[in-house]
């Protein structure tokens, strides 16, 4: 592997890092609706565990209410049920063939232990990069015993350091992020 592969290749698995952390920050509840929050929900269909957006059409009527119109009536008792023991909090209403819920408001104790869980997946965001750090400087490592290319000692370090730059970056992303979804949550 050469330095600029080394190099490409860590950025990337950086930027996959922070696109699943957007995906979780999107799923986690704030005081306002929205089908982020149910879209990864896996519902029981036929004995496969599936995503709740692939058997129902999910919408916000209004800021503090979701409608979910399964695309498969027969589909509508395991969605109900999935959403009851899913740790959302959340109760679903049947109404005819389709479902309904109301979005309660958030206590202060509940925005809390939220904003906390955001924390803790940036955390987690933070420890899959410096694991892209560690995989990336033992491939810088094995450059110099590459006898086929000779890369000097210096251009390694180079290298090494130019690793830990996009480190500091993506840190910095997450806990931008991260201080933005706190404040979205603890928003009353």
């Amino acid at each position: 592997m050469d330095p600029d592969t080394i190099l490409l290749d860590a950025e990337d698995r950086m930027d996959k890092a922070l696109d699943h952390l957007k995906g979780e920050l999107r799923g986690i509840r704030t005081g306002r609706a929205s089908t982020a929050l149910i879209e990864y929900l896996k519902v029981d269909y036929y004995g496969s565990p599936t995503d709740l957006k692939s058997l129902a059409a999910l919408s916000v009527p209004e800021p503090t209410q979701l409608l979910i119109k399964p695309f498969d009536a027969g589909a509508l008792h395991e969605i109900k049920k999935a959403i009851e023991t899913s740790d959302l909090g959340l109760n679903p209403q049947v109404e005819a063939k389709q479902i309904r819920i109301n979005i309660p408001a958030l206590s202060t104790d509940r925005r809390k232990q939220l904003v906390g869980h955001a924390k803790k997946v940036g955390e987690d965001t933070k420890v899959a990069l410096r694991n892209v750090r560690r995989d990336a400087n033992k491939h810088a490592d094995h450059l110099k015993d590459d006898t086929t290319h000779k890369i000097p000692e210096d251009e390694i370090k180079t290298l090494k350091d130019e690793i830990q730059e996009i480190l500091k970056k993506h840190e910095d992303l997450t806990d931008k992020l991260i201080d933005e979804k706190s404040s979205e949550i603890m928003e009353v």
